[in-house]
Formats: C-alpha cells, structure tokens, sequence
C-alpha cells in the first residue's frame, strides 16, 4: 500500500514568520541593541572626563541680588543612590530626603549615577528642590555614568570639569562651578580623590594650581585620607588651615569613624563644620554628609 506523504505549503512572502522564525529575529534585535551599547559604553568612555549635564531646575527659586556674607555647603557621597550597602535599588528618594535635610546653598556630591534607562535619580532631585545642578562623568560602566555633581539654589555662571586620572586604573575627576553676584564670583569644586596619597598629592596640586580658580574658592568632597598626607597638607597650605583639629567623622554612616569627606577654602572663611547625622542619613548611603557654614570676606 502506498504511503501518502502529507503535503508542506511553502511559506508566503507575506506570512508570518514561524516560531523559530521569530526566535531568531528576537535574537538578532536582542544582539543589534548590546552592539549599539556596547559602542555607546566605549565611546563615552573614551572622552571620560567629560562635562555631562548643565541644567537649571523646571521652578527656579529665588536668586539673591548679591553674594551672601554667609553661606552653607555641604559634600554627600551619596553611593550610586543604592542605600547603606550599595545592594538596594537605585533610588534618588532617599539621598533626596537627606539632601532637603541639609539646607545647604551648594551641594557637592560624589559617586553619582545616572542610569541610561528609567528615571535620573539627579535630575529628579534637582527638580523637586528647585536647584541648579552641573555634573561631570568620571567612568562608564554597564548600568550608566558616574561622577560628581553640584547643586546650587544659584544659576551656575561658568563650570568647567578637570581631568585627575593619572593611572588607567583608577578614574578620577573634578566639578568645577562658579557664581557671579555683579563684580564678585565664587567657585565650589567637587571631587573624589584617589585611594593611593602620592596620586592625591598630584590631584591637589591639578586642582590648587588651575588659573580658572580664582577669587573665593571652595574645595567639597570624598579625598579617601583619614589622617594627615601630603594631599591634605597641600589642602591646608593653599586654602587655608581649618578651624578644628579634628574634622567630623563621615564613615561609615551607621557607626561613623572616619573623616574622609572635608570642607576647605580659599578668600572665605570655614566658621564651623559638622557632619549631618539623621536617620535617614544613617540608611540612604554609607557617608555621613558633612556641613560647613562658610564667611566671605568683603
């Protein structure tokens, strides 16, 4: 007996395409995005350090006449916005709330990221304090760009970034803002210093020794020295010894114990600095803010 043979219709040019069919399309479209990203991730990461975002707040708040006599800074390693232990979802919430907290004119911050898909943690923040922001991207990894920002409840006059990586290893950088009240200006530096004090040493120098940094300075951030170095002598001598002998201990937030994050300054005087302690500074990243109210001198 024969066997009939069960016929197979050819496909159609107008068919859809067949369960592997669309597999493998999937595949394709999976594979075509993490080429382009890939080229996106080394591209960027080939102009690091580079100025990233300079943005003015959606609702400006109110901008003084003139440079205020007295004013408050803060510095806030806020770590990629992931919480005490760095496991938890990014999340501007938190850091936000703290940053509220502060009541500060300018804000440095340090290790920042701005995620390449979902909501900005920064800009969000920005917006719902009204502040200015600038930010400059240090390194380029898989989930976005990190680096230092700074907020202002000020328009930002001029900013600039300073590239302070002296190894392939370690990427470091530095913001650089400055405000202009008529005929007086003030700059606000924000930085994360090297682990090694040799390459801290260099960065200070890179920083103390650019001639776009003139007038009032201040120099905000994580400079990873817990004691006296050639990094922090430099600091002292070229902007001003601090008021204390001790400065306030920011790390780690929960039980804190080091003073990695510092104030310095240069034309202005330090009147006091403390670090921020709440509970909600204590859980939203692993430093302390720390707070200085700052005199300019007429």
């Amino acid at each position: 007996m024969a066997v009939r043979r069960k016929s197979r219709r050819r496909r159609a040019p107008g068919d859809p395409p067949s369960g592997a069919g669309r597999l493998a399309a999937a595949m394709r479209r999976r594979n075509g995005r993490a080429h382009v990203e890939r080229e996106r991730r080394a591209a960027l990461t080939a102009g690091v350090p580079y100025l990233s975002l300079v943005r003015a707040p959606a609702r400006p708040g109110p901008i003084p006449e003139a440079l205020p006599a007295h004013i408050r800074v803060a510095t806030y390693n806020v770590h990629r916005w992931a919480g005490v232990n760095g496991r938890k979802a990014t999340d501007g919430t938190r850091a936000g709330v703290v940053i509220e907290e502060l009541g500060a004119d300018v804000v440095a911050l340090q290790e920042v990221l701005r995620p390449f898909e979902g909501e900005d943690p920064l800009v969000t923040v920005a917006d719902s304090l009204r502040l200015h922001l600038a930010f400059v991207t240090t390194r380029v990894h898989k989930r976005g760009e990190l680096g230092n920002a700074i907020l202002s409840r000020w328009p930002i006059t001029s900013v600039f970034a300073l590239d302070l990586s002296f190894t392939r290893l370690e990427r470091r950088s530095a913001l650089a803002t400055q405000f202009l009240f008529g005929e007086r200006t003030l700059a606000v530096v924000s930085t994360h210093l090297a682990l090694v004090d040799r390459t801290r040493h260099r960065q200070v120098r890179r920083v103390l020794e650019h001639p776009q940094l003139q007038g009032p300075v201040v120099v905000l951030g994580d400079l990873n020295a817990w004691r006296s170095s050639k990094a922090t002598r430099d600091l002292e001598r070229g902007l001003g010894e601090h008021h204390n002998i001790d400065w306030p201990a920011s790390f780690p937030s929960a039980r804190p114990m080091l003073a990695l994050d510092r104030v310095y300054s240069r034309g202005a005087r330090i009147a006091s600095v403390e670090a921020h302690v709440s509970d909600d500074a204590r859980r939203a990243s692993d430093h302390l803010p720390v707070v200085a109210h700052v005199e300019l001198y007429p």
